[in-house]
């Protein structure tokens, strides 16, 4: 069994962290992550009330007795308010929930050091979800707990210098004294191999964790990911500084021609709304609005039970580390 910097951190059995996903990550599949072994997540945007985030952590208890993280996005919101991120993260710390995976803007900078002064009496782990060295070093140096290393292969919103998993990884391990999860392009043990190798302590999959039964969308969803490929993903939203890679359909072609036209955020926005998002997952839409997956899409190609997907990624990789030690 692979043991790990997060393995120890959390007390957990595998390795593997859930990431954010609007409208998804929510208790039932928090839950069924965790009790699987890896460590599942509830994305706090997903809540616009105190009493509903809290309500949401204390159901998720109530579905499992294992650790979970908490995701907190500091980016511009039409919903979201600079004072909700300051109510998660006060939640967090009053709920003593085991981690906080931090996107966006660094806590220091969004709500001020009293936050991470907080977290950290708190006993909250603080993870920040970066693309580059610079940021890593930042989060180390503020007093972040861990790195998520986010290569331009992610879904959702990967930083704009466009660093690869395969550089991005050995890079932020090489300059921080903090355990480094591998984001962007993990969908099988194949994959959580090779980040070990780069020297991750674990790995954050988001992608593959839609195609499984747990998971609250629509099974035309589903479907298009077991269908689409790699290069069925691009990137949108760059021209107005909020770079995401989506999976290709009609609304993120109706974005790019917007883009390609000089629209600005107001001709943007009302393509990406959460509203949107939220809707197309219920329904089964897959071309009214953006689908925010990464490239490890084209590595779907089934659903399946979290338990039966965690396993049998523990599995894998522990055979491909095996079989790349007994070459030498």
């Amino acid at each position: 069994m692979i043991k790990t910097a997060i393995t120890e951190m959390f007390g957990v059995k595998y390795p593997i962290m859930c990431g954010a996903m609007m409208w998804l990550c929510k208790p039932s599949l928090c839950a069924a992550i965790s009790n699987a072994g890896a460590i599942g997540d509830i994305t706090a945007a997903n809540y616009e009330t105190e009493e509903d985030f809290r309500a949401a952590i204390n159901e998720t208890r109530g579905l499992t007795d294992k650790p979970f993280m908490v995701s907190v996005t500091i980016l511009p919101s039409i919903r979201i308010t600079a004072e909700h991120y300051k109510m998660y993260l006060r939640v967090c710390a009053e709920e003593q929930v085991a981690g906080v995976e931090i996107s966006g803007a660094p806590i220091d900078k969004a709500c001020g050091m009293e936050y991470i002064e907080m977290l950290k009496k708190a006993g909250v782990k603080m993870f920040h979800k970066v693309g580059s060295v610079r940021h890593a070093l930042h989060a180390e140096s503020v007093g972040y707990d861990g790195i998520y290393a986010a290569g331009i292969e992610e879904g959702g919103h990967p930083l704009n210098d466009d660093v690869s998993t395969m550089v991005l990884t050995p890079r932020i391990v090489e300059e921080v004294n903090l355990p480094v999860v591998t984001v962007g392009g993990i969908a099988n043990g194949r994959t959580m191999a090779a980040a070990m190798m780069l020297g991750a302590e674990g790995v954050m999959m988001a992608t593959r964790f839609m195609a499984t039964r747990e998971c609250n969308i629509h099974n035309n969803i589903k479907n298009k990911l077991i269908s689409s490929q790699e290069n069925d993903t691009t990137l949108i939203c760059k021209s107005i500084g909020l770079q995401a890679r989506a999976l290709k359909n009609k609304n993120v072609s109706d974005v790019l021609d917007v883009e390609a036209k000089g629209g600005g955020l107001e001709a943007i926005i009302p393509l990406i709304t959460g509203a949107r998002i939220e809707e197309a997952w219920e329904i089964g839409d897959v071309d009214m609005a953006p689908m925010m997956v990464g490239q490890s899409v084209g590595l779907i190609h089934n659903t399946m039970i979290c338990k039966e997907l965690i396993e049998g990624m523990m599995e894998e990789a522990e055979e491909q580390i095996a079989v790349v030690s007994g070459k030498f």
